[in-house]
């Protein structure tokens, strides 16, 4: 589910900065506003960070025995 929704979010921000280059143009130095390699770049950095940010609760989560955590509910 985490993964669905981060891949939705790269999507969504891929179309967004291709749309808005030419804003984006101003805020850029000495790269494109369609360099692949920034683009490709950013998003793998992005996906990283959520699949970190999936992971980390997600392994705790399993650490937890269910009834215990069902009993103090």
């Amino acid at each position: 589910m985490g993964l669905r929704v981060i891949g939705i979010g790269i999507a969504i921000g891929l179309v967004a900065s291709l749309a808005l280059s030419r804003i984006l143009a101003s805020q850029l130095w000495q790269t494109s506003t369609h360099d692949p390699l920034t683009i490709s770049g950013v998003a793998i950095l992005l996906l990283g960070i959520g699949v970190v940010a999936c992971v980390i609760p997600a392994r705790r989560a399993t650490s937890i025995e269910p009834t215990l955590a069902l009993r103090h509910e």
